[in-house]
């Protein structure tokens, strides 16, 4: 804030000297800075609501566009809002249209509007479950074949409750029904792909996705594989892979998630923890022009049979493993007449395994997380209180690999939208040109993916307009990088939300019924309560400011119950404070309540990180550390903050089996470790710093105390 001043301060030469304004431009910018801040100067949140939306335009440099944001809050203090929500534009939102409807009903004299009744209605989802997640269902038209015996029942046997009991339904089943919302003539897919970016957009109506799904359907039936069996999808997050995974789903199988981006090693282990009988995969991915081997790692890994899909092409260019069923054929296994029949669907119970996702736990071996059949309703739930609904196109650029591939396809599907696909990397102009030509009208986004559209400014020159409000998660946001994805669509807000692979959906998140601060977020999440811990180890009182690391309340609608490969009450709950005689869950993250009521993220309480979006554990990296060069006696690795905000930096400390050996070489050595952990676990891993040490902190147990490490370095981030 120092090289910045009061905007009454500002003047016509300070906004020329900034590179891209002309004298006669800044001329006309300061006359209109002038005439906002006289009419609303004395209230810093007025002003910026005025300047955000008839001064800043997403051509201006945006050198511009900080000078006026933190120039407009220059004596403000912490957490400044950077959106306002409008009344009227409130009780257009989901929420807002039900507190209309049902606000006297459900909190009684207490509401006032959809804005002042926001955080008393949040109250009210936590203290009515049974009420509220009833109201939900209905809003999105849910079907059970065989109703519950009631929303939820708490038992000692279950901390987190048993919901639905008795119900039986399919999710998938659910995401291609017709209701008073949705028509045959719907459109549920839009699609693109990289390089025919001059092309009209694709797309796919319900009646098409319909068919395409219970085609497949049939024809997964043809494999011979038991029903609950597990199988793996390895595929970019395309139509395909799309209508794949509902098919499974549909036809009474499990998904098992894996990231088209791992290594063999990498998918070896999430087919061997999950028993997947066979897996659909592709010859190659398209990226950024390069064409990107896939099947070979597939069989790399020794998986089962496989089912290979050509990129973007009739037929396959590359020969078959024996065994092994190319698209074409899988698809001519069924006889033409019974394609088009529906495909009735299995009827699941609720506990009934519906995806296998995987997480990074601090053992080293990810973490299996069964989503049952209630987790699609949760992560559609989710949509729906972030105002996914008919006539919204959402494209979030992810993968089926990672929680929010699964969740961008129920929380369209059931809320009656639409969802995007762009066939190729999100980094470039063809991404952004597609979210133009598309309308998208949410944009959900990783802050690394925002940095590389700013570092670039790949997004100039395209209409983003169409655009509501954005969404990110992932991994930690940057204020100025949130200050610049805002500006390119007229001051859209965007949401921040936080939440786990073992939830379904976020816990906390921002809301588009209250102030916005950035990389901030401004509530818990529907039907969640939050917990801040003191050092003592319990709850800190609700309203006052602190840090520490966050606890859930256990009653959580679609969260884990079950682990595969871990004891789930001893990762989840065990040392867990009792709070109202409920024993709170562990999540593991450190949160930050601030002054005004907001929460900031701070990172992991535990030893995974958080790098680019993708979490992993300490142990993981180090192994692959340890094993580079001959002259490393141990290795620890720990994310590290930057010192002005945004994702964990990977920072490696590495003890030397001679204290005077090797130092002179970690440039050389830092080459090494890159390769080595984009090879062996993900691609998009990067060493930031090398740190050497005599040796490691440990406990009197001998444990690394690896929270030492990021203390310290974290101190001495800048200097790093």
């Amino acid at each position: 804030m120092a090289r910045y001043q009061p905007l009454r301060s500002v003047t016509v030469e300070d906004i020329q000297a900034l590179q891209g304004i002309s004298a006669a431009a800044a001329a006309q910018l300061h006359r209109k800075l002038t005439e906002i801040v006289a009419k609303y100067g004395a209230d810093a949140t007025n002003t910026w609501r005025h300047i955000s939306q008839y001064l800043l335009t997403p051509d201006l440099p945006f050198a511009f566009h900080q000078m006026m944001y933190y120039g407009c809050y220059f004596d403000y203090g912490p957490d400044p809002p950077a959106w306002l929500p409008d009344p009227e534009a409130a009780k257009l939102t989901n929420i807002g249209k039900l507190l209309e409807r049902r606000g006297k009903e459900l909190l009684r004299s207490s509401y006032k509007n959809p804005i002042s009744s926001f955080s008393d209605f949040q109250e009210f989802t936590v203290s009515n479950l049974e009420m509220y997640w009833k109201i939900v269902f209905e809003e999105m038209n849910i079907s059970f074949s065989v109703s519950p015996e009631c929303i939820l029942r708490e038992t000692p046997l279950h901390p987190g409750g048993q919901w639905l009991p008795g119900a039986r339904l399919n999710p998938a089943k659910n995401c291609l029904r017709l209701n008073a919302k949705r028509s045959l003539s719907d459109i549920v897919v839009i699609t693109r792909d990289e390089g025919d970016d001059e092309a009209p957009v694709t797309k796919l109506t319900l009646e098409e996705l319909r068919s395409a799904v219970w085609r497949v359907a049939y024809c997964i039936d043809t494999l011979g594989l038991e029903k609950g069996s597990a199988i793996a999808i390895d595929m970019p997050m395309d139509v395909n892979s799309v209508v794949i995974y509902l098919a499974i789903v549909i036809a009474g199988y499990v998904v098992v998630s894996i990231a088209d981006s791992f290594a063999p090693t990498e998918i070896a282990t999430r087919l061997m923890i999950s028993k997947a009988k066979a897996i659909f995969t592709q010859d190659f991915i398209s990226r950024g022009g390069k064409k990107l081997p896939l099947y070979s790692k597939v069989i790399d890994a020794q998986s089962p049979m496989a089912i290979v899909i050509p990129n973007r092409s009739s037929t396959l260019s590359i020969e078959l493993r024996d065994g092994d069923i190319s698209w074409q054929d899988f698809l001519e296994r069924v006889d033409k007449s019974n394609r088009e029949v529906e495909y009735i669907g299995v009827e699941l119970p609720v506990e009934a395994s519906t995806n296998i996702l995987f997480s990074s736990g601090t053992t080293g071996e990810p973490k299996a997380i069964p989503w049952t059949a209630t987790t699609p309703l949760r992560a559609a739930a989710d949509g729906w209180s972030l105002n996914i609904g008919k006539d919204d196109v959402v494209a979030w650029p992810t993968n089926l690999g990672w929680m929010m591939g699964p969740w961008l396809i129920y929380s369209t599907l059931l809320n009656g939208a639409t969802m995007a696909l762009y066939n190729g990397s999100p980094l470039g102009a063809g991404f952004a040109k597609f979210v133009q030509d598309a309308k998208v009208t949410m944009l959900g986004v990783v802050p690394s993916i925002v940095r590389a559209w700013k570092s670039t400014n790949c997004t100039a020159g395209y209409d983003w307009s169409s655009i509501c409000h954005f969404a990110s998660t992932g991994e930690a946001s940057g204020v100025d990088e949130s200050l610049w994805l805002m500006g390119r669509a007229q001051y859209k807000p965007i949401i921040e939300i936080c939440g786990g692979t073992e939830i379904g959906g976020g816990f906390i998140a921002g809301s588009l019924l209250q102030p916005q601060s950035l990389s901030a977020f401004s509530t818990a999440a529907m039907g969640c309560s939050l917990f801040i811990l003191g050092e003592d180890g319990s709850p800190r009182p609700f309203d006052s400011p602190g840090i520490g690391e966050l606890a859930l309340g256990p009653l959580l609608f679609g969260a884990s119950s079950t682990l595969l490969n871990a004891d789930h009450y001893g990762v989840y709950y065990t040392g867990m404070p009792v709070w109202n005689g409920k024993v709170l869950r562990r999540h593991g993250d450190v949160f930050e309540r601030t002054s005004r009521g907001y929460y900031r993220a701070h990172g992991r309480a535990d030893d995974t990180m958080n790098l680019g979006g993708v979490k992993v554990s300490s142990v993981e990296i180090e192994k692959v550390c340890n094993a580079v060069d001959e002259s490393i006696l141990e290795t620890a690795a720990v994310g590290v903050p930057p010192p002005g905000g945004g994702p964990d930096k990977l920072v490696i400390a590495v003890v030397f089996k001679d204290s005077k050996g090797s130092k002179d070489n970690l440039n050389s050595l830092k080459v090494s470790l890159n390769s080595a952990l984009q090879k062996k676990l993900n691609p998009l891993f990067k060493v930031s710093h090398i740190v050497v040490l005599h040796s490691l902190p440990r406990t009197a147990t001998n444990k690394v105390m690896r929270r030492v490490l990021r203390q310290q370095f974290s101190q001495v981030g800048s200097k790093l």
